[in-house]
């Protein structure tokens, strides 16, 4: 993976906004800078690096034999991937980078080596694997119970900030293929279902941001 060609802070400073925990194991690995549109992990390769976030963001997805994907989730500064190596098992989805990203790569042996000597790090893992495998329960439930409109509405809801003028904002820039991705459609039916929330007066949308004018119908 080639080297980015971008000024970061320094690591050492990066490092030292991690929880102690993390930090401890961060010690560990080695930093690595990305650019863009890297891929980190390839779903179903066999390996077990884990992934400590110290600047820039990830995204999970997996992807079929036709190449459509579905995005799981986004992990930033802070977070980690790559812990679901530790049963030895082959990569459960793909991880590549959002933008520009600065990581910790830390290998299996020094990951099990230090769950071995930090209870309280072991008991944040545990915890982080039951956040994720609620998340990834109710993404299944979403995709199984709810039609496209439902999971948009779901998605939109989830991310929209509410602001002083009763509207609500959804801060992170979406392309129609990105949303798609997320909510597990067509980017053509995203489009139309955008443009028809636009035209009833119910979204508005500047510079790739949505804005939610007023509560999203149940149905549409």
């Amino acid at each position: 993976m080639p080297p980015v060609q971008k000024t970061f802070p320094a690591a050492a400073d990066l490092l030292a906004t991690l929880p102690a925990p993390l930090r401890e194991l961060a010690a560990q690995g080695t930093v690595r800078r990305y650019r863009a549109n890297t891929t980190l992990i390839e779903e179903g390769d066999r390996g077990d690096t884990l992934f400590v976030v110290l600047s820039g963001s990830l995204r999970i997805f997996c992807a079929d034999l036709n190449g459509r994907e579905i995005t799981l989730g986004f992990y930033g500064p802070g977070e980690y991937v790559g812990e679901m190596s530790l049963d030895g098992g082959l990569r459960s989805a793909s991880v590549t980078t959002e933008e520009a990203s600065v990581c910790v790569v830390v290998t299996g042996q020094a990951l099990r080596q230090h769950l071995a000597r930090s209870p309280e790090f072991t008991l944040e893992l545990i915890q982080r694997l039951i956040r994720r495998t609620r998340l990834a329960t109710e993404s299944a439930r979403s995709l199984a119970l709810l039609d496209a409109y439902g999971r948009l509405v779901k998605l939109l809801d989830g991310l929209a900030v509410a602001r002083a003028d009763g509207t609500r904002l959804v801060e992170q820039k979406l392309t129609h293929q990105d949303i798609a991705q997320r909510i597990g459609c067509s980017r053509e039916l995203v489009s139309r279902l955008l443009k028809d929330l636009q035209q009833g007066g119910y979204v508005a949308r500047e510079a790739q941001r949505y804005t939610l004018l007023r509560k999203l119908p149940a149905k549409w």
